[in-house]
């Protein structure tokens, strides 16, 4: 990783440069990054993805600013996996927000990076105003030693998606989320959906009934599925996997005004007394959803049903990846 704080690399051969938020580094974005690797091979250039340390629209439009699909840790995590050559973060202040796009080329894709050809999704928009776009970057192309190269958005298959059909797109798997729709967005994300978030302590009400869990807190900014009751994968900070049943919402039984969603995975492959997770960063992953957070007449109604939840939860796990779903 190279930061617009540390020197410019040394690119003798010059680069092949994609730049945007790459909120999920979704398969859309994978498509544009295995563009971007293909023409940087051919032409003996160096790969580089440009990205942010925050979604632009935290700064320009902080009200409106969408939830984020990873944060800053996962989402370099997934781009160095790609195997492109150089992740660039550039630093978004407010005074980064109102840079004309025609200069932050020059200052960052030409002058530190070398740009030889810069590679962007058909709709993909920069800049003070989004006056940066694919048009823009051909006009000043030839002028500043680049060529442009646009690739189409692709459909969930990973192929690319025709005209009226849908799309893969950060915008898609946040709603899919939002209607707890897992396994919608595991397709267009690649992968299963994860979150972090430190264990923290709860009020042990799960403990007591026989069901101890880790209570995930999960920062507000990360978006999470809809409330609901999940399958899921729980890794430790130490790498550890472990089948879960994850309870993700404001426990009706309980409460009446609960303000906030409470993340917590009881993990099935550990004993009654549970293991002492707290403090640790926990990843979990979403894979199915097994039914919508309903309040119970008693607690032994619950009990019962959690208890159905947690085989159902270890049936569906059986026969899931743990780092995602099978895709062409």
């Amino acid at each position: 990783m190279v930061t617009d704080d540390d020197p410019c690399p040394a690119l003798p051969s010059g680069s092949v440069v994609t730049i945007g938020a790459y909120d999920g580094v979704h398969r859309g974005h994978r498509a544009v990054i295995s563009q971007v690797r293909s023409l940087a091979a051919a032409g003996e250039r160096t790969s580089v993805v440009v990205t942010f340390d925050r979604h632009p629209a935290s700064v320009v439009r902080p009200d409106a600013a969408p939830q984020l699909l990873t944060d800053l840790d996962q989402k370099l995590e997934l781009l160095e996996g790609t195997g492109v050559d150089i992740v660039y973060v550039v630093r978004f202040t407010a005074e980064r927000a109102t840079e004309e796009a025609e200069a932050f080329v020059r200052r960052v894709l030409v002058d530190c990076l070398g740009a030889r050809t810069v590679v962007v999704g058909d709709d993909f928009h920069f800049g003070a105003g989004r006056q940066g776009n694919v048009t823009m970057l051909a006009a000043v192309g030839p002028h500043l030693g680049f060529d442009v190269s646009p690739v189409r958005l692709v459909g969930p298959d990973g192929d690319v998606a025709p005209s009226g059909t849908p799309k893969v797109s950060s915008t898609a798997v946040r709603q899919a989320l939002g209607e707890g729709n897992v396994d919608e967005a595991s397709a267009l994300l690649g992968r299963w959906h994860e979150v972090r978030g430190v264990v923290g302590h709860g009020d042990a009400r799960a403990r007591v009934l026989g069901f101890p869990t880790a209570n995930v807190e999960v920062p507000d900014e990360v978006c999470l599925p809809a409330d609901g009751i999940y399958a899921a994968w729980y890794v430790t900070t130490s790498g550890e996997v472990h089948p879960a049943a994850v309870s993700l919402g404001r426990r009706p039984t309980f409460y009446d005004d609960q303000p906030y969603s409470l993340l917590e995975a009881h993990l099935l492959d550990v004993g009654p007394d549970g293991i002492d997770l707290y403090g640790q960063v926990a990843r979990v992953r979403f894979v199915e959803r097994l039914r919508s957070e309903e309040r119970f007449d008693s607690v032994d109604d619950l009990v019962a049903q959690m208890g159905r939840d947690c085989e159902r939860a270890a049936a569906t796990l059986g026969s899931r990846r743990v780092d995602g779903p099978e895709v062409s």
